[in-house]
């Protein structure tokens, strides 16, 4: 007589066909897993998004209070809603809805979704790329941005930041400091342009007063970059005078390179920090991520084939050179970076994905010398139009949510 615990204690004695049904239930299981469960893997713990949501963003303040973004609904017209986790807390509390305008956010493309930061006395701020009027021009479509009430219970009703810079494609991004400055920012076409995605550049609406208004757009680099239309970009405030932003070029047919803009003056004068060149013919649909770790800033991009991370320093010195995991599987895309106390690092990233297609979370942790080590995994599950998102937790263990 078979002992049945034996069996579910080491799988690989099953008979081979009850083997592959074993795996199917398995990851059927841990589709249909409820928000407030979570896997361990080593040192990594990974939950997924509350409500069956999708596209998680994630950003920490001092506190280590845990501020989570998300998107539901239909990928063309959904909503947005915001959550946190208190340093402690088992799990994130109740969720606010973003946009007061209901069905006014998109995730469609996975790059054009809500992205978030934290400002002064831990205020959260919100932007995302807003549809185009309906039936309008598409060139017409908004970059909304909110914030969280004083009182921290509401979202304020979204506004459209843009003055004169029209014709978002791929996504804009938010950052914010403890010192009141928000900035919006998106790549759309400059005035006049007539060079298609070469005469694109990444503009910026600055915020001196915590969000209540935002001064004009103004073009973040004059020198000519393009902006690959239908890319993400990213932008970041390190809270010591810092403001990081990248996002994917395109100044000539077949070079789409990765940039990084530095400016150290409060988001003023812009320099080129970084390029990652990648000659390829079409739009890749990449996104990028950044984290603060210490007194530095990771930063995340996808290049040709191959998801990378590298060590911003907030002094002056030059970012580290670029590095990438030791394997990845089948179409790695949407890298996310986080680092903990000890300098260690962690890069998750999607595998499989497509145009309406879902796909695998896939994560690889490194030393802090940046060497990668043995703790490296990979789950299955990840909805359509998604990524995961990353922080690091009490105890030096990293969190995935997707």
């Amino acid at each position: 007589m078979h002992d049945s615990h034996h069996f579910l204690a080491d799988p690989k004695r099953l008979p081979i066909t009850f083997r592959r049904r074993w795996g199917a239930i398995c990851a059927a299981l841990l589709i249909l897993m409820p928000a407030s469960a979570a896997l361990a893997e080593g040192n990594i713990t990974l939950v997924r998004v509350p409500d069956g949501g999708i596209q998680p963003q994630i950003a920490t303040d001092d506190q280590g209070t845990l501020h989570l973004l998300y998107f539901k609904g239909d990928a063309s017209a959904g909503d947005l809603f915001y959550a946190r986790q208190s340093r402690g807390e088992a799990s994130f509390g109740r969720s606010l809805r973003v946009n007061g305008r209901a069905a006014s956010a998109m995730a469609m493309g996975t790059i054009r979704g809500g992205q978030l930061a934290i400002g002064e006395n831990g205020r959260v701020h919100v932007a995302w790329n807003g549809p185009a009027p309906k039936g309008g021009d598409h060139m017409l479509a908004p970059m909304l941005y909110t914030r969280l009430n004083d009182d921290g219970n509401a979202f304020e009703a979204e506004r459209d930041v843009i003055t004169k810079a029209r014709g978002l494609d791929g996504g804009g991004s938010v950052a914010a400091d403890g010192r009141g400055n928000v900035y919006v920012t998106w790549h759309a076409p400059k005035p006049g342009n007539t060079e298609g995605e070469a005469g694109r550049a990444v503009f910026v609406a600055h915020s001196r007063d915590g969000g209540r208004s935002f001064a004009p757009e103004r073009i973040a680099v004059e020198q000519a970059t393009g902006a690959c239309g239908c890319c993400g970009m990213r932008s970041f405030a390190d809270g010591r005078g810092n403001l990081f932003i990248s996002y994917r070029g395109a100044l000539e047919t077949g070079y789409r390179d990765q940039l990084l803009l530095v400016a150290r003056d409060g988001g003023l004068d812009f320099q080129i920090a970084l390029t990652h060149p990648w000659r390829v013919a079409a739009c890749p649909m990449s996104s990028t991520s950044f984290a603060k770790t210490g007194a530095s800033v990771l930063a995340a991009w996808e290049t040709a084939g191959q998801v990378h991370w590298s060590l911003l320093g907030s002094e002056g010195q030059p970012p580290s050179p670029p590095v990438a995991p030791s394997a990845v599987g089948k179409n790695p895309k949407h890298p996310v970076v986080v680092g903990n106390s000890r300098g260690e690092v962690l890069l998750v990233w999607t595998e499989g994905t497509g145009w309406a297609k879902g796909g695998d979370v896939a994560w690889q942790r490194f030393d802090s010398m940046g060497k990668p080590t043995g703790e490296r995994g990979h789950v299955t599950g990840l909805p359509a139009w998604s990524m995961a998102a990353a922080a690091a937790i009490p105890d030096e263990r990293f969190l995935i949510v997707y």
